[in-house]
Parts: structure tokens; C-alpha cells; sequence
């Protein structure tokens, strides 16, 4: 875990070899770098440490936030044992020993911190045995997750600690860790501020990524400080944090989702590059971009889901890179285009109403009579065969007896839907005349 730190730690001589992120080790909370929101005064862990009321927390965030570091120091600033352990690695005759071990721990008068990395590895049943530990004051948990804990995380488990989201580090938090390993190496790494912002970007918010990426340019020799290019061709840049089951996949699409529907092309654009420099699977981006069609823009432009269709085959014929140019086209059109939800919410209405009236049968005037049985039903009597109606309209009643008419579809007075607009009100007037 990359240690995050805004004090010097130990003098490079006593220990330059050592790796940076150790010998950067912070002493103590102030020293951390990043996550006030958390840990000032105002902070949940602030208010907690300066009540003398630590409970059992959750750390949810990315990669290189300082989560193994903050519960360290929770432990050395509470005078409690620290045990760590990685749910990767731990079965459940490991927990039972470290459970042991807190309790004989407790009985001699002293209390433990137990981190759990990588928590949401532990099956349901593993999450259930710390329970009882937790609640008897055996051990004060404090587990650390990149996954969103509602969904990987047992309620019971949740119930009993204090979700705290940590952030990842700003880009003035990195240029701090730049300062601050500068401090520690007793040089300047030979960079232009071009290449250090360079840096920054390739960090992508981990402390850790940076640390190590630090620690390769100050073993360089150099005759000169490098530019960008000169920095990226010796570095390769991090890969974006992006996976395509968990988080980053729901808030991504949920993102480009949004960006179409607020219609912002710059917006959408950008977060459909996001998901497939990540490696998303095009295919998916397809689907979800012709359902984009279907809910948010509707008959208000009919020709959006034929557009998003054919890129999508567009797509399969061509494949990657060169397809994914028409669902970025796609996405530019659905944004720009006029916006209705009309049919959307009408479609959800009458599945509502469908679900309401259950069985109900249709009236039997628009009812086959195949049979002479039928027909001595009603099968089929009164029906108004709408070509021979004056302008091609009946105006007869569709719905189940007894049934009030409801309206379900309400297009807006935007794009074509202003056309079926008119249409509907036109049929209206004309349902009205004919009761008359």
C-alpha cells in the first residue's frame, strides 16, 4: 500500500535502501496527504479520534488512497493492536486463530484493530463471523474495498461499521507527494513542469502508482531534464482504473447515459472513449446505446434507433478500432437529437395498468367469431370495420367494459412527436364526434 505523507520521514542515509513508499512511511494522521474529508476536524474520523469513539469502519476507494496506511495509524493513535490480514489469502482457520488471538489479547487488556483487505472477498458465511467479535468488543474492524460495499458487503456486516469513501488523490495531492519524495531523495527529479504534470496524469490518482514511477525516474541519468515524450517513452502511462463487472462499468455507462440524455455530444463522447479505452466490449456499448434511443428519444426522431442499428452492424462488419468510430457517431447524433421519453413512460404505464386489471377480457365487439358459438357469445357483433368509416375512423371503444379510457401516451411538442401530437388530438376530436 502506498504510504501518503506531507513530513519527512527517515534520513535517506539510514535506510536509502529501503523502497520510496516505506521510507515515506506517515507517523502520524496529520502527515497524510489527501482524504480531509475524512479525516479533518469536521471529518467522520476527525469528530470520532477527538471523541474517543472509534468504531468499526469500511474504506471504500480506489487503489493508492492511503486505506492501509489510515488504519495503521488508527491503531497506533488508539493504543490498539494491529493485525492485518487479506481476504485473498485467509480461510476460515485462519480467522479462528486471529479471533483467538484478540480474545486472549482482550483478557490481558489490550484491544486489536484488525484490517481486512480486499474485505468483499470473504464469502457470506466469513462476513457473518466477525459479527460476534465485533459486537463483544473482541476486535475493532476496519476493512478496506474498492467495490461498492451495499453490494458486496452482508447488511448485517454494514449494520454494525461506518462506510467512509476515500478519494482519490487530487492533482494537487500528487504534485505534493512529488515535493515531498524530492525532499526525501535530496534531489530534484530531472523533469520539465510539462513532463511533471506528465507524471501526474500517468498516476491517475494513486499515491501508490506515483511512488513507485517516482522511484524509476530518480534511478535515471540524465543529461538533461525530459519533456513529456521523452518521460513517456520510458514510462508506460497506468492503465485507467476500469472494470468492466464492477463500479467503474455501472457509473460509466450511467455517465454516458446521462451526458445523451442532457444532450451534451462533448460530454458523451468523452465517456464512451472512457469505457472502451478501458476495455469494454463494444458490443455492449451498442445495446446500450440503441436502448438510449429507445427511452430517450423515442418518436420524438424515429430515425435514431435505425441510426444506432445500423452502427451497431456497422460495427460487427468493420470490428475494432475502425467500427467503434460509428458508435461514437451514434452517440454524437442521439445527443443532439430531440428528446421525448413519451413512449417510454407510456409503455410503463400500461404494463402498470396491465398488472392492475388482471384478467379482464377485451369487449367481445372486437372479438373472431370463428364458430356459431361464438357468435351466439356476442362474438363479433357491433363491430365497426374502420375502412368504412368516415375518415377511415370508428371511433369505437377499445378498452375492457367498464374500463375508464386512460391516456397513456403524451408525446411533447418536440421533434416528430409534435406531428403524432397532432394526430392524437386529431382522433380525439373525432372519437368525441362519433359518441355524439
Amino acid at each position: 500500500m502506498a504510504d501518503l505523507f506531507d513530513t519527512p520521514g527517515e534520513t535517506p542515509q539510514a535506510d536509502a535502501r529501503r523502497p520510496l513508499a516505506d521510507r515515506l512511511r506517515p507517523q502520524t494522521l496529520d502527515q497524510v496527504i489527501g482524504q480531509a474529508h475524512v479525516l479533518g476536524p469536521e471529518g467522520p474520523l476527525g469528530v470520532m479520534l477527538a471523541a474517543d469513539s472509534l468504531g468499526s469502519l469500511i474504506f471504500w476507494g480506489p487503489p493508492g488512497v492511503g486505506k492501509t496506511t489510515i488504519a495503521r495509524l488508527l491503531a497506533q493513535h488508539t493504543d490498539l493492536h494491529f493485525e492485518q490480514i487479506s481476504a485473498i489469502f485467509t480461510g476460515m482457520p485462519d480467522l479462528r486463530r486471529v479471533f483467538e488471538a484478540a480474545r486472549l489479547r482482550r483478557s490481558n487488556g489490550r484491544g486489536t484493530l484488525l484490517f481486512v483487505d480486499e474485505i468483499h472477498r470473504f464469502n457470506k458465511a466469513q462476513q457473518d463471523g466477525f459479527l460476534p467479535h465485533m459486537e463483544d468488543g473482541t476486535l475493532l474492524l476496519v476493512g478496506a474495498t474498492t467495490e461498492n460495499p451495499s453490494f458486496e458487503l452482508n447488511a448485517a456486516l454494514l449494520s454494525r461499521a461506518q462506510v467512509l469513501v476515500l478519494e482519490r488523490l487530487a492533482d494537487a495531492d500528487l504534485e505534493r507527494l512529488i515535493l515531498r519524495a524530492e525532499t526525501e531523495l535530496n534531489r530534484p527529479l530531472p523533469l520539465t513542469d510539462a513532463a511533471r504534470g506528465a507524471l501526474r496524469d500517468m498516476a491517475d490518482g494513486d499515491g501508490r502508482a506515483l511512488l513507485n514511477m517516482i522511484e524509476q525516474i530518480a534511478a535515471w541519468r540524465v543529461a538533461a531534464p525530459m519533456d513529456p515524450d521523452a518521460l513517456a517513452g520510458r514510462l508506460m502511462r497506468r492503465a485507467a482504473q476500469y472494470d468492466k463487472s464492477g463500479d467503474s462499468h455501472f457509473n460509466l455507462i450511467s455517465a454516458l447515459h446521462k451526458s445523451v440524455r442532457g444532450s451534451d455530444p462533448d460530454a458523451a463522447l468523452y465517456w464512451l472513449a472512457r469505457m472502451l479505452s478501458g476495455g469494454e466490449d463494444p458490443r455492449y456499448l451498442a445495446r446500450r446505446i440503441t436502448r438510449m434511443a429507445i427511452e430517450d428519444i423515442g418518436l420524438a426522431d424515429p430515425q435514431a434507433q435505425a441510426l444506432c442499428l445500423q452502427a451497431w452492424e456497422t460495427f460487427e462488419r468493420l470490428g475494432s478500432p475502425e467500427g467503434e468510430l460509428a458508435l461514437g457517431q451514434a452517440v454524437i447524433y442521439l445527443a443532439l437529437a430531440p428528446k421525448s421519453n413519451a413512449g417510454y413512460a407510456a409503455y410503463k404505464d400500461a404494463m402498470r395498468l396491465a398488472a392492475r386489471s388482471g384478467s379482464t377480457p377485451p369487449p367481445k365487439h372486437i372479438l373472431n367469431a370463428p364458430t356459431a358459438l361464438m357468435k351466439d357469445q356476442g362474438y363479433g357483433q357491433g363491430y365497426a370495420y374502420d375502412h368504412d368509416s368516415e375518415d377511415g375512423f370508428s371511433g369505437q371503444d377499445y378498452f375492457p367494459d367498464g374500463m375508464a379510457r386512460p391516456d397513456l401516451y403524451q408525446p411533447v411538442e418536440r421533434g416528430f412527436e409534435r406531428d403524432l401530437k397532432k394526430r392524437l388530438e386529431y382522433f380525439a376530436r373525432l372519437r368525441q364526434q362519433r359518441k355524439t
